[in-house]
C-alpha cells in the first residue's frame, strides 16, 4: 500500500529586495542589455526577418492565501496554450528565492494558485511551495517511481514518475497528476490546501501497454473531464500507440479514450498537451505512424469531441515521408492563435495555420511556411505575435489575415517553450541553462539569468507578480518589480 508523506514547511527564504539584481528596460528604447546573477554577460543574436481508491494525507502548514488574481493553473496559462498573461509593465526583475532541494528532477511547468507554487517530481512527489518564500508548504508522495532500467528504452532516469504538467481546478481546489508507479499509470487528485489525496484511479485505457507508453503531455481540464495523452518512450521501442484519455474530474464515472488508428506508434507526446476550443472540442497532434503508403493518422492534428470521438483531422501532404523519417509534427502541441485558428509546427520546422472548424484533411491547411529547423515544446501567443521555440533560437512570427510572416529571428541558442508577460517574452536556453527576457516586439535582450541546470522541455510560468522556473530539482523565482 502506498504512503502519502507530507512534510511541514522547514525553511523560509527571505526576499532581499535591496541589493537584488536590477536591470532596466533599454530594449524598449531600441538598445540591449543583459545581466546574470554573477555579473557575467550573455548575448543572443537578433535579426528581423470507474471509482477511485481514496487515500489521505495531512499537513502541518496550511496554504497561504494570495491577494493576487494572477493564478497560473494549467500549462501555458489557458486551454488555448497561449502562454500569455496580461500584467502591468514592469521596469525591473529581481532574483527572488530558490526552493529547498526537492526529491527528484522536475519536468513539469510550475503552477500558481492562491499563493502557492505547485510542482511534481520524477520521484512521484507533488509539492506546494509558498510563493513568497519558496518554503515547502506540503509534500505528498504517490508511490515509488519506476526504475528506468526496467524499461525497454527511454531518456528519463534513473527513475520515472510524474512527467506531465499537472492541472488545477480552481472551483474545487484540486490538483490532478498522472503518476507512474508499480508499473502502472495512475490519475491522482489532491487538495491544493493540504496535499490530501481525494481519489486515485487507473489512468490506463483498455488494451494499453503500461511498459512501453509514456505520459509526457500536460493535463487539460475541460468539460468536467481531465484529459491527458500518451506516446512512446524515447527510442520508439516495441509496440505503442498514441492515446488520448479523459477521466471525470469528480473521480467517478466511465473513462473516455481515443487510440490513434495506426498499426504502431503515432505517439502524442508534446509537453504542451491538448488544446480546447470554446465548444469543448479537444485538439492533439500525433507523431510518426508505421505506414508509408496508406494514411494512418500519423503526423496529424486530430480534433476530438468532448467524449473523444474523432471529428476531423489534418495532415501535411508529405505525411508518408514524415512517418518514414520520424519527423514528428507532434513535437509541439496545437495552440490557438485566434478563435478559430490553430498554429502547428514540429520537427520539420514548417509552421501551419489551420481552421479549427474545418481542419481540411490531407493538405488542408490555410497557410504554411518554413519557420526554422526544428521546434519542440509549446508556443506562445500575444496578438498579433506567435512565439516559436526552435533548436537554433526563438522566432517571432506576425500573424496576418490568412498567413504569418517572420518578424524577428533571435538566433544562437536552443529555445525552450516561451511565455509572455508585460511586454517581455521569456524563454530558456536549454544548452546553457540561461533564462532570457526579450522584448516581445523587437526581440532585443533585456534580461538574462543563469539557472545552473534545467531539463530539456522546461518552461517558465508567471503569477503573484513573479516568474517561476523549474531548474533540475529546485524551483527559482524572479520578482517582477
Amino acid at each position: 500500500m502506498k504512503t502519502s508523506l507530507v512534510v511541514a514547511a522547514v525553511v523560509a527564504v527571505v526576499l532581499i529586495l535591496a541589493g537584488s539584481l536590477y536591470v532596466a528596460l533599454p530594449a524598449l528604447l531600441g538598445t540591449t542589455a543583459s545581466t546574470t546573477p554573477g555579473g557575467a554577460s550573455a548575448s543572443v543574436s537578433v535579426s528581423a526577418s470507474a471509482s477511485g481508491t481514496v487515500r489521505s494525507s495531512s499537513s502541518s502548514a496550511s496554504s497561504v492565501s494570495s491577494t493576487s488574481e494572477e493564478d497560473w493553473t494549467t500549462y501555458h496559462a489557458d486551454n488555448a496554450r497561449t502562454g500569455y498573461v496580461q500584467v502591468a509593465n514592469f521596469t525591473a526583475v529581481k532574483q527572488g528565492w530558490t526552493s529547498p532541494a526537492l526529491d527528484g528532477i522536475v519536468f513539469t511547468e510550475p503552477l500558481v494558485y492562491q499563493g502557492d507554487v505547485f510542482v511534481a517530481t520524477e520521484n512521484n512527489s507533488v509539492y506546494a511551495l509558498n510563493s513568497g518564500t519558496g518554503a515547502v508548504v506540503w509534500r505528498t508522495n504517490l508511490g515509488p517511481p519506476v526504475q528506468a532500467g526496467t524499461l525497454p528504452c527511454g531518456n528519463i532516469g534513473p527513475v520515472t514518475g510524474i512527467t506531465g504538467t499537472p492541472v488545477i481546478d480552481p472551483s474545487t481546489g484540486t490538483i490532478y497528476v498522472v503518476a507512474y508507479t508499480g508499473g502502472h499509470h495512475m490519475l491522482d487528485a489532491l487538495k491544493t490546501s493540504t496535499g490530501a489525496v481525494v481519489f486515485e484511479r487507473s489512468a490506463s485505457p483498455p488494451g494499453f501497454n503500461d511498459t512501453t507508453q509514456q505520459q509526457r503531455t500536460a493535463l487539460t481540464l475541460a468539460n468536467g473531464m481531465v484529459y491527458f495523452e500518451y506516446g512512446g518512450l524515447a527510442g520508439d521501442c516495441n509496440l505503442y500507440h498514441g492515446w488520448v484519455v479523459g477521466i471525470p474530474a469528480s473521480g467517478t464515472g466511465a473513462m473516455a479514450s481515443y487510440e490513434v488508428p495506426t498499426q504502431n506508434e503515432g505517439g502524442i507526446w508534446a509537453p504542451s498537451g491538448a488544446s480546447v476550443d470554446s465548444a469543448g472540442d479537444v485538439y492533439v497532434a500525433s507523431g510518426n505512424g508505421a505506414s508509408t503508403s496508406t494514411y494512418d493518422h500519423g503526423d496529424s492534428v486530430i480534433k476530438l469531441s468532448p467524449s473523444l470521438t474523432e471529428l476531423q483531422y489534418f495532415a501535411p501532404t508529405n505525411w508518408a515521408r514524415l512517418n518514414q523519417d520520424d519527423t514528428d509534427i507532434s513535437s509541439l502541441g496545437p495552440a490557438f492563435v485566434g478563435p478559430d485558428t490553430i498554429f502547428q509546427i514540429g520537427k520539420e520546422g514548417v509552421g501551419y495555420l489551420l481552421n479549427s472548424s474545418q481542419l481540411g484533411g490531407i493538405g488542408g491547411q490555410e497557410f504554411s511556411a518554413q519557420v526554422c529547423n526544428e521546434s519542440f515544446g509549446g508556443s506562445a501567443f500575444a496578438a498579433p505575435y506567435i512565439y516559436v521555440p526552435c533548436i537554433e533560437g526563438l522566432y517571432i512570427l506576425k500573424l496576418n489575415p490568412g498567413n504569418f510572416t517572420t518578424k524577428v529571428e533571435i538566433s544562437g541558442f536552443n529555445s525552450a517553450s516561451p511565455i509572455v508577460t508585460g511586454g517581455v517574452v521569456w524563454t530558456i536556453d536549454t544548452n546553457t541553462a540561461t533564462l532570457y527576457g526579450l522584448s516581445a516586439t523587437t526581440g532585443h535582450q533585456v534580461y538574462a539569468f543563469n539557472l545552473g541546470s534545467v531539463e530539456h522541455f522546461t518552461t517558465p510560468s508567471a503569477g503573484d507578480g513573479q516568474l517561476f522556473v523549474s531548474a533540475a530539482n529546485q524551483v527559482e523565482s524572479f520578482v517582477l518589480g
